[in-house]
């Protein structure tokens, strides 16, 4: 991903450095959102060179990890760079890489190409890279500065860092309620809860995924297909993944129907029926055994943890509130999306008889693991959004 030589918008005259690279890292850190769900098993990075030998910044190359997690993004904004990367400052938001995987280390590449200086937004916690790309840009003859948008950076990465620390992906949970918080009637009829706006923002969450997860009860009564359905985004549907402990799946299912474009992975337990199984394999269905918990349901730290395995960095859970409350138990909630819509479910003052969105589980996992950064309107729909914190 590249753009031709452009001069850069810049802080005022006489404005500091830090300014400076605060702005050019913010631009960094939306090139690499673009990227979001197509990169796993690495973050998707972005990247920006900029040069000041002409006497006012001019960005010579931009880049974004490519889908399937290679090329990194410091090669790409150096290749379309070429010798113009000599001398120049390379924003990137996450360190650059040392060691040799399938491909050699990007600080040396960055170190062959004649960068003057480094800054970026998060130090990698992956022991392979932890202060060691750093150190080597340093013992280069680089300046180098790290911590720039740090924060932001850290949500942006947050698939990655929640796998290299924690040994599973990072959940996004997203529940929708009513203006009395209901996720569903008593009679478990649908409610149609938030409007267009609302629901275009959630298919771009579902784009920006690894993986897609619900419960075996949401496919069983709304038989969602668990697409993006965005315009340009039709390609951006995640991996589909349904939480099964007896693998009660049924056949005709869309998920099970549209298994190969794009997969459909099941998680279930040990003692699952084997010809269940061989029922859904057949149909095209991956089936992924783990443990169970005491009640014989999926551990569902375990199957995080084998969706890891499988390179999964980020679940967008759209389960309702009972795999909801199962991931609060387990505390493995680290991003909630509450969207509130404007219409009740009950008249004031009627007793209650709907489903609520939010469990005990999950309320208490909110009030002493969350923080609320930010809210924000969809049409008549609001957002909350929390993060840990």
């Amino acid at each position: 991903m590249s753009v031709a030589v452009e001069r850069a918008a810049s802080p005022a005259a006489g404005e500091p450095q830090a300014a400076r690279d605060v702005l050019y890292m913010r631009n960094a850190l939306a090139i690499g959102r673009r990227n979001l769900g197509l990169t796993w098993p690495n973050p998707s990075v972005g990247a920006v060179l900029v040069s000041y030998t002409s006497g006012e910044p001019v960005i010579v190359a931009r880049g974004v990890t490519q889908p399937g997690g290679r090329p990194h993004a410091e090669r790409m904004a150096l290749d379309v760079a070429g010798p113009a990367a000599k001398g120049a400052t390379l924003y990137v938001t996450l360190e650059p890489c040392s060691h040799h995987g399938k491909t050699p280390p990007c600080a040396e590449a960055v170190i062959h190409a004649g960068v003057a200086r480094v800054v970026y937004a998060l130090a990698d916690p992956d022991p392979r890279v932890s202060g060691r790309g750093a150190a080597l840009l340093r013992q280069a003859g680089l300046a180098v500065t790290g911590g720039v948008e740090e924060r932001e950076a850290a949500r942006g990465h947050i698939g990655h860092v929640t796998r290299v620390t924690k040994g599973r992906p990072a959940v996004l949970l997203k529940l929708a309620r009513t203006a009395d918080g209901y996720a569903a009637a008593a009679s478990n009829e649908r409610l149609l809860i938030t409007g267009p706006l609302a629901n275009a923002r959630v298919h771009l969450m579902r784009a920006h995924a690894d993986a897609i997860m619900v419960g075996l009860n949401t496919v069983v009564a709304d038989d969602p297909r668990l697409t993006t359905r965005l315009p340009g985004l039709e390609d951006r549907s995640p991996v589909r993944v349904v939480v099964d402990s007896n693998l009660a799946l049924p056949l005709d299912a869309g998920l099970v129907q549209s298994a190969g474009a794009p997969p459909t992975w099941v998680l279930t337990t040990i003692d699952a029926p084997v010809a269940a199984e061989r029922r859904l394999v057949a149909a095209g269905v991956e089936v992924m055994r783990v443990g169970a918990d005491d009640r014989g349901r999926v551990r569902l730290d375990e199957g995080l943890r084998l969706l890891a395995v499988r390179g999964i960095t980020r679940v967008f859970c759209e389960g309702g509130p009972a795999l909801a409350e199962g991931l609060a138990q387990a505390d493995l909630v680290d991003e909630l999306a509450i969207a509130t819509g404007p219409r009740r479910l009950e008249a004031p003052g009627s007793e209650a008889t709907g489903l609520a969105a939010v469990g005990p589980a999950l309320a208490r996992h909110i009030e002493t693991r969350m923080r609320l950064h930010a809210e924000e309107p969809a049409g008549d729909d609001l957002f909350q959004l929390y993060e840990r914190a």
